[in-house]
């Protein structure tokens, strides 16, 4: 087969398309007004018509609203369509979405705005100008009804894509005055008032979701489930080792072996067998003969790993810190003095579905069907690694299976399949990586240690409080400018103290936090909630230490810390009253309390536990509190929050990633545990939405699963828990 050169474009990197593009979609971009496209009112779209941007109208008044954002389990889908009905006033059964391409935004100097799925963000940051383009949508089509009738647009209302008229009892659904509709002006967006919370009919209730009934049925494609003519099958190993290099391979011991098309060299540290079936792919690359040159990291262990991050508890150096009064003053002069260290270890993102990619490159047309939190990403790695200019490259959208942030930023599964799809041009190539790659090359969540001090007076009142955290940093792997003069902001997520997504929920007289940053060779990435999880552990479990040192009752004592919080406080009374703290349990249950705020919401969570005189756990009950400011789905943020809860005890009970002779060596399910149906607790929600802020739901409550159960686990047997997991702890 004559191979196809590719890279006649201009190279162009991730971050320049991002910035570029960005400042093409004018005020979106930047401001948040919604850019109307002019040109684009009186299109068709399929068997509708397009109001606008956001909104399709069908002749059957079916009203297709459009997501520019990834779904992955979370139900972003469902909560933007929510938004864009309520303000359309549309009736909901005749509600269907439809997703975009990046390709289309791109082609359209990004009007869809953002296209990044993460970080809890994906209906706080587009609420507004989804809501106004609902909004808008309904005024031409109310405008239109009015024409038609020739009455003045103020006598004319709507109920559930009803237009009415009282005065003469004349009705019409919007599929018969879209047409119309579209071919008026828009409304300047800055003219339109949306609906008061308190008015929502559709948003703010627990409906049902609209993508579940595909995964129920099976109809749903996943990326992983694509199948086009002539496709063929990619199975790849990277370097065990990260850093380590592909020395050699020899590719006559599996030429003849079933299926094989070719083996292909990718890049400078991984090998990919390509077959007519994933199956041979992958059973001719376990047979492969690989020489690996593994470099200087194939030292490294957990233990070497624990020792260098341990060292960074003392080192004078520091990458960040917050501080208020002076706290090492206050530790000197103390009546009582309180200290632990604590440790979290690597954690892998173990989504149910594995990285795939599958390409398709011809000349001049770039293709990807891919699961990604960030379709612009995504498309912008296609363009660079195959030499395809953007505007010739387009990224078909599927639903996710999983991805709590290891789907985003990162797109070395894409890049792969690229440069093995380059091998076969003008024929689609699908990448699927096994469970074992999987685990092995993650961007894992980070490894860290907490050195903690405090102070007490003779009343056992806190009095000053000295934290250092000691880690890898997510920002010197994945986003470098987000270190500033050596500062890394990012690694203290929990611990700001002036209103931002992630601020401390306590005063404190006297507190130096600090932040000191050890990279290893293992790499790290975002990690649902990443560092408000390690952080919430050290600061609710360190409280809980300080408490119990003060004489004093853990909710209580918390209680006295927040007087300047009330959200906190407001999240932290709302889960103890919820979970029944102070009141007798069944003879051996203990309970544990935290509270913690990330990603804009304030949580807090009890938990009930019991302890066998074995030392095995049993978590009974766990109950938690959640104020994201607007509930636009409390069905949905109740099973945010039990996800949660599974994800954060998974972690708590079982989760760690060990190094040995610098590989990861939980490579699957049989080592690297996920929590049992049969472990999972009753979880009971508590929404306490204060309707003044847009905050985040997917992230917010991990955070305070696990202090809350190993704050039990103290309550219980008398002896705090300062290390994870608890798989590895003997708890009596």
């Amino acid at each position: 087969m004559k191979k196809m050169i590719f890279g006649n474009a201009a190279k162009i990197s991730r971050r320049k398309f991002m910035v570029s593009s960005a400042a093409a979609g004018g005020g979106l971009a930047l401001g948040m007004n919604l850019p109307f496209l002019s040109d684009a009112h009186a299109q068709r779209a399929g068997t509708g018509t397009e109001i606008n941007i956001w909104v399709v109208v069908r002749p059957n008044d079916t009203c297709v609203i459009r997501i520019a954002r990834s779904e992955m389990g979370q139900g972003t889908l469902t909560g933007l369509a929510q938004l864009v009905a309520e303000e359309l006033d549309c009736d909901w059964k005749k509600v269907t979405t439809e997703g975009l391409t990046p390709g289309r935004n791109l082609a359209s100097k990004r009007a869809w705005g953002n296209m990044s799925t993460g970080g809890s963000q994906g209906i706080r940051q587009s609420q507004d100008y989804v809501r106004r383009g609902g909004a808008a949508a309904r005024m031409m089509l109310l405008q239109a009804a009015a024409d038609l009738w020739q009455v003045p647009v103020a006598e004319v209302t709507v109920d559930k894509g009803i237009v009415k008229h009282g005065p003469t009892f004349r009705q019409i659904g919007y599929g018969k005055v879209a047409a119309a509709a579209a071919k008026l002006p828009p409304p300047d967006p800055k003219t339109i008032k949306l609906k008061d919370p308190k008015d929502w009919k559709i948003a703010g209730k627990p409906l049902k979701r609209l993508d579940t009934a595909a995964k129920l049925n099976g109809s749903k494609i996943y990326a992983i489930d694509v199948k086009l003519p002539g496709m063929l099958n990619a199975a790849i190993k990277d370097s065990p080792v990260f850093g380590g290099k592909l020395k050699s391979f020899d590719e006559a011991k599996i030429a003849k072996m079933p299926g094989v098309k070719k083996v292909v060299r990718v890049k400078d540290s991984a090998i990919a067998v390509v077959a007519e079936t994933w199956w041979q792919a992958k059973t001719a690359l376990d047979a492969l003969p690989v020489v690996w040159d593994e470099g200087p990291n194939a030292s490294q262990s957990s233990a070497t790993i624990a020792e260098f991050i341990k060292a960074g508890l003392t080192s004078e150096q520091t990458n960040g810190e917050i501080k208020k009064g002076d706290a090492l003053a206050a530790i000197a002069g103390a009546a009582k003095k309180v200290e632990a260290t604590y440790s979290t270890p690597f954690l892998s993102h173990a989504c149910m579905e594995v990285n795939n990619a599958t390409v398709k490159l011809s000349a001049d047309m770039a293709e990807l069907w891919v699961p990604t939190q960030n379709l612009e990403a995504s498309l912008a790695a296609l363009s660079e690694e195959s030499g395809i200019p953007l505007n010739k490259c387009e990224v078909h959208r599927h639903d996710l299976g999983g991805g709590f942030g290891r789907r985003g930023g990162t797109q070395d599964y894409v890049r792969q399949a690229v440069v093995i799809a380059k091998e076969f041009p003008g024929t689609p190539v699908k990448l699927i990586w096994s469970r074992e790659e999987d685990q092995a090359h993650d961007f894992f969540r980070p490894i860290s240690q907490c050195k903690a001090t405090a102070a007490l007076d003779a009343q056992g009142n806190l009095t000053g409080m000295h934290i250092r955290l000691s880690g890898q940093s997510i920002n010197a792997w994945l986003n470098p400018a987000g270190v500033v003069n050596g500062k890394d902001r990012r690694q203290l997520q929990g611990f700001w103290e002036e209103p931002h997504d992630a601020q401390i929920g306590y005063t404190v007289a006297n507190s130096l936090i600090e932040y000191t940053m050890r990279n290893t060779h293992v790499p790290v990435g975002p990690w649902r909630g990443v560092n408000t999880n390690q952080n919430g552990v050290y600061m609710e479990c360190f409280m809980e230490e300080i408490a119990r040192a003060a004489g004093k009752d853990s909710l209580e004592f918390r209680r006295a810390l927040m007087k300047n919080h009330p959200k906190h406080l407001a999240v932290l009374n709302a889960a103890a009253e919820k979970g029944n703290w102070g009141k007798p349990l069944p003879a051996g249950q203990y309970r544990g309390i935290a509270q913690f705020m990330g990603y804009g919401s304030y949580s807090a969570a009890t938990a009930e536990v019991s302890v066998s005189p074995q030392g095995k756990l049993k978590v009974h009950r766990m109950v938690l509190a959640l104020n994201c400011g607007h509930a636009v789905n409390p069905d949905q943020i109740a099973a945010q929050v039990e996800g949660s809860v599974a994800y954060g005890l998974s972690a708590t009970l079982y989760g760690d990633c060990p190094v040995e002779k610098g590989r990861m060596t939980s490579l699957n399910f049989d080592s690297y545990e996920i929590m049992k149906i049969a472990e999972m607790p009753k979880v009971e929600t508590v929404i306490v939405p204060t309707y003044d802020f847009w905050g985040g739901v997917g992230e917010p409550t991990i955070c305070v699963v696990a202090p809350a159960v190993l704050n039990a686990v103290f309550a219980a047997t008398g002896k705090p828990v300062r290390s994870l997991p608890l798989k590895d702890i003997k708890l009596v």
